[in-house]
């Protein structure tokens, strides 16, 4: 198998550089291969679609303003409450 390799130089994030200590601490490999494998998982979870798309939930506040005209909700906004 022929394996590619690309030197490069990187500066990492401190927290970043933390995660890539811990592996490499952890289990016992060394940088260059920490990254690859941070990387990887990276990877994989980009790929899954970790995080499902954000849908923002309505909630019925009792407030009614009409939005037709926002001159006047700005000003209704701008009065005072005293």
């Amino acid at each position: 198998m022929y394996r590619r390799i690309m030197r490069t130089t990187l500066t990492l994030d401190p927290d970043v550089a933390a995660a890539v200590e811990r592996l490499r601490r952890d289990e016992g490999i060394g940088p260059s291969e920490a990254v690859n494998r941070l990387v990887r998982r990276g990877l994989l979870v980009a790929g899954e679609g970790a995080r499902p798309a954000y849908r923002p939930v309505p909630l019925d506040l009792g407030i009614r303003v009409d939005v037709t005209n926002i001159g006047e909700v700005l000003d209704l906004l701008d009065q005072d409450d005293t």
